[in-house]
This record gives C-alpha cells, structure tokens and sequence, in this order.
C-alpha cells in the first residue's frame, strides 16, 4: 500500500467525519446545547475537528508525495 493510497484514505476519513460533524449540528438536542452555552457539544466538534485535520493532512500528503 503506497503513500497516495494512504492519503487517499485519509481524505475520504476526513469528509466522511466531517459530515458526521455537520449532521450531528442539526440535531435537536444539539440545537439546544448550542442555544443554551452557545457552542456544540464535544463529541460533535470532535467529528468536525478531526475531519478537517484528516482531510488537510491527506490532500497535503496527496500533493506532496508525486510517484
């Protein structure tokens, strides 16, 4: 398995949790947490978090490494 196999997956990771993320705000329970203290609960900004971070990282490793 070679490296842009490697970032390949992490970018798909990434945008799967990422929108595991953007769901999860339209939840009502989130909706509330969030009109309550004003931001989203940790599990959701987990998910958004590490999805941009996987997806920066897979596109930078993507782009880098030109076998």
């Amino acid at each position: 398995m070679g490296i842009r196999t490697l970032a390949l997956i992490a970018l798909v990771v990434g945008i799967i949790l990422l929108g595991f993320g953007i769901n999860s705000t339209q939840a009502v329970t989130e909706k509330v947490v969030e009109g309550v203290s004003g931001r989203y609960t940790d599990n959701t900004m987990w998910y958004i978090l590490s999805g941009v971070a996987m997806i920066i990282g897979g596109g930078a490793l993507f782009l880098r490494n030109k076998e």
